[in-house]
């Protein structure tokens, strides 16, 4: 099945937090970093996840906030992966920004013009992504 959304990463499943109606699913990337996924359990076991096993998280670029100057920023979001700019498109009303963020992954990101023009986004800059839990798609294969 091919798909709209741009960024996916592929990784293996690190944990599975079961609740009683949805579990919290982490995948851990080549590069060292995880993604926390949110979804129910009747997904968990319709997809037969389990420990180990090869997944996928797919994250739609416009669920993405980007920002700058992190470090002790304290938030709910679960999903903070930071890296350099790879590419700028710039447009009247929105950008769409691609990060490198480690293990040959880049992830894109679309935010307004003026969002990208206050923050300063040039390739080469430092930024972060930010997304929560719950825009968190699993797949497997």
């Amino acid at each position: 099945m091919n798909i709209s959304a741009r960024n996916i990463f592929r990784g293996t499943i690190a944990s599975i937090v079961s609740g009683a109606v949805n579990a919290e699913v982490t995948i851990a990337l080549a590069s060292g970093a995880s993604i926390v996924s949110i979804i129910t359990i009747g997904a968990v076991e319709r997809l037969g996840l389990k420990e180990g096993m090869a997944a996928s998280a797919i994250v739609k670029a416009s669920t993405v906030i980007l920002g700058t100057n992190l470090h002790d920023a304290k938030m709910s979001a679960r999903n903070i992966l930071c890296g350099t700019v790879t590419r700028v498109i710039d447009g009247p009303v929105n950008c769409e920004v691609d990060l490198e963020i480690g293990g040959g992954d880049v992830l894109s990101a679309v935010i307004t013009h003026g969002s990208a023009e206050k923050l300063g986004f040039a390739e080469g800059a430092h930024a972060c992504a930010i997304f929560k839990a719950s825009s968190v798609i699993i797949g497997v294969d």
